[in-house]
């Protein structure tokens, strides 16, 4: 049976605690789960124990040894799945960026309507259909070794000059041994309830823990 940790905290209005009761209660079904608000775990020399980590979180930082441990773990092949307010975490720990490919910028205009789109060439996506969706629209500055594997076209807002541009929603990629998953959806738990979001991330998990 694989191992997950499912690490959260941070910012409240991203609701890190009702949002770890949902994974648990719908995405990690099969897997052995350990949840932990406690960021020192990841300098405990306990994350080979993991065969997969998924940190719900928003702002905050990692100390520079809990930044060094948590980098070269992916790097030696634990998987790394996680999505929306992480893009917003840790912003002073550029190494760990550099690992998750992504960086939340703003999401001009706040909530608004705005549509996914899938990749048609990707087993994680393979099935979906492009839906429309209300909430917040993530303007990401993002790498690009990444596959991505759904997008969205940006609104913009007042931005006007940014209307029209396609932004990644969700793509995967490799560190080291380590598989690395983000979707920039799920503000809440209801948001995970829309059937291809939760499938998504019930893939995108599978995937990084191989």
């Amino acid at each position: 049976m694989k191992k997950v940790l499912v690490l959260h905290g941070g910012w409240s209005w991203h609701y890190p605690t009702e949002m770890a009761e949902f994974t648990v209660k719908h995405l990690l079904e099969g897997f052995e789960v350990e949840v932990s608000e406690d960021l020192t775990i990841l300098e405990s020399n306990r994350l080979h124990e993991f065969d997969v980590i998924i940190p719900i979180w928003t702002q905050g930082e990692l100390s520079h040894f809990q930044e060094v441990s948590l980098v070269n773990a992916i790097e030696n092949g634990l998987g790394l799945a996680s999505w929306h307010g992480i893009a917003d975490a840790f912003n002073n720990n550029h190494p760990f960026k550099m690992v998750l490919g992504g960086q939340f910028i703003a999401h001009p205009g706040n909530f608004l309507e705005y549509e996914v789109n899938f990749s048609k060439e990707d087993p994680l996506t393979e099935g979906l259909s492009s839906f429309k969706m209300f909430s917040e629209q993530y303007y990401m500055h993002t790498d690009p070794n990444n596959d991505v594997i759904a997008t969205t076209v940006v609104d913009g807002d007042s931005f006007t000059w940014l209307k029209g541009g396609e932004m990644p929603i969700a793509w995967k990629r490799q560190w080291g041994k380590g598989r690395v998953f983000y979707h920039s959806l799920g503000h809440n738990p209801k948001e995970l309830e829309i059937p291809e979001v939760l499938e998504l991330t019930k893939r995108g998990i599978l995937w990084a823990a191989r």
